[in-house]
């Protein structure tokens, strides 16, 4: 059956972001190389048709480990790398050989999250990531598991995808799992669990329902690929959570079938800019500002002006994410400062006039341009 409302959210769809997941990508004896040919054929069939293709697979500890015969959960971080680094070969031949057997290139891109934290870097994937599409290469995206340390995680795939559609500007983002899409509650502890196949608008319940649960060769429970989706919604940028070994579920999806979970994007949309301030930067420190400039922020559109701060917590430099958060704690907005720390201490509670005598210059009236802030709101859940 058709679905009407599928068909006319995806009937301007061209550039296509495809997530799949290690649950669907391995077997009993690691890599379920069946269900990769079955997607494969499918990816392959969807560039003939004119659309282009972004994928951002996992698989990789997962092919590891089997090559090196470890059963259960890989404990330490060490022993992740290692794993990451034995697989990520044997996952990159495996899908190289079979998209060649239909005529498609395909390039390794290995990130980590300091790859996208940094501005120029992010234009550079950006434009790289371009130019594949359009010599009808098909990137396959992994976080450098090998290298990534803490703080240049980015997770798991689910919120490395949700970053990569932003970057590509794609039109959809299908999120390929081990189950049908999103239940009201964990199908695998309750058999009363009901299927939810559309989501208009994100709620505490829908979050709430949504399961951190992980299988021994994943990172991202349904928790993540919800917060996937809400992030993605952000932007405009329609999301499917649809089970990824059942036949021709790409095709199905595209041809507007009622397959998996749809996530319809937001009607309140951020640009990609503020997208990436918002999901992709974490916040180095915090303005503490009064019911002046919470209403400045909120109810104007206005810019943070130094007058509005009362505290600042943390060591930062200028060009910097930092958090605006209100006197109940509350975070306002996030944006990047146009003053170090330090300033800003010197600065907070002054007016505009007085910066340039206080620190002996002023490049900017603006502690945040409101070009470069995003307003916390919960529907956006930024962190």
């Amino acid at each position: 059956m058709h679905d009407d409302l599928r068909l006319k959210t995806l009937a301007h769809t061209k550039k296509i972001l495809i997530k799949i997941g290690s649950a669907v990508l391995t077997g009993a004896d690691g890599l379920d190389l069946n269900i990769i040919n079955s997607l494969v054929a499918e990816m392959s069939g969807l560039v003939r048709q004119g659309y282009s293709v972004v994928l951002v697979s996992s698989g990789a500890i997962a092919s590891g480990k089997h090559r090196l015969n470890i059963t259960g959960k890989l404990k330490s971080i060490p022993e992740k790398q290692a794993a990451a680094a034995v697989g990520q070969g044997r996952l990159m031949r495996v899908y190289s050989k079979s998209f060649e057997k239909k005529g498609i290139h395909v390039a390794q891109i290995l990130l980590t999250l300091a790859d996208l934290t940094n501005r120029q870097r992010f234009l550079n994937i950006r434009n790289t990531l371009s130019t594949l599409m359009d010599w009808k290469v098909i990137p396959i995206i992994n976080e450098n598991d090998t290298v990534a340390v803490d703080e240049i995680k980015f997770g798991d795939n689910d919120n490395l995808a949700s970053m990569i559609a932003n970057i590509v500007e794609a039109d959809l983002f299908i999120n390929l799992t081990n189950i049908e899409g999103l239940y009201d509650r964990n199908p695998a502890e309750f058999k009363k669990a009901k299927f939810i196949p559309l989501v208009s608008e994100f709620t505490d319940e829908i979050e709430a329902i949504a399961t951190a649960e992980t299988s021994s060769v994943g990172t991202g429970g349904m928790k993540s690929k919800v917060l996937a989706a809400k992030k993605v919604t952000a932007i405009g940028i329609p999301c499917i959570i649809a089970p990824g070994k059942k036949r021709k579920v790409l095709t199905d999806i595209i041809s507007g079938k009622e397959i998996g979970t749809l996530f319809l994007p937001m009607a309140d949309r951020l640009n990609s800019k503020k997208y990436w301030i918002a999901f992709t930067l974490r916040s180095r420190g915090k303005l503490i500002i009064d019911n002046g400039a919470r209403k400045a922020l909120l109810e104007k559109g206005k810019s943070l002006l130094p007058s509005g701060i009362i505290d600042v917590e943390g060591d930062f430099a200028l060009g910097d994410p930092v958090s605006c958060v209100d006197g109940e704690g509350t975070a306002i907005a996030k944006g990047l400062v146009n003053f170090n720390s330090a300033e800003i201490r010197k600065i907070m509670g002054l007016k505009t006039a007085k910066i340039e005598p206080t620190l002996g210059h002023k490049d900017y009236e603006e502690v945040i341009h409101r070009d470069n802030l995003v307003i916390t709101k919960a529907k956006h859940n930024v962190r």
